[in-house]
């Protein structure tokens, strides 16, 4: 590691490590602990709430598919049901002609 960034390092001395500090602080390669500690920690929070949603949909989705089983249980049942004579069957015997 005699070169860093194109500058030979052992004629540079405690200057050429000043700049390279400051060029690794400008980049974002070296940044403070608190910082990282604030983004670890951020990381960590969006990772529990994440975790929390994936529960979340797998509960709603088990409960949907429960409750369209119902569904599907309730349309056979109404379906297999008599159906009652229309309105035009019913009046004393006769017929009425007109649509309803």
């Amino acid at each position: 590691m005699s070169e860093i960034f194109g500058i030979p390092v052992a004629q540079g001395g405690a200057t050429a490590l000043l700049v390279l500090v400051v060029v690794l602080i400008l980049t974002g390669r070296l940044v403070p602990r608190s910082v990282l500690e604030d983004t670890r920690a951020d990381r960590d929070y969006w990772r529990q709430a994440h975790g929390e949603e994936v529960k979340a949909r797998q509960a709603e989705r088990e409960l949907t598919n429960e409750l369209m089983e119902v569904a599907h249980t309730a349309d056979q049942v109404l379906t297999a049901l008599p159906r009652p004579p229309s309105m035009r069957e019913v009046t004393a015997g006769h017929v009425d002609p007109s649509p309803e």
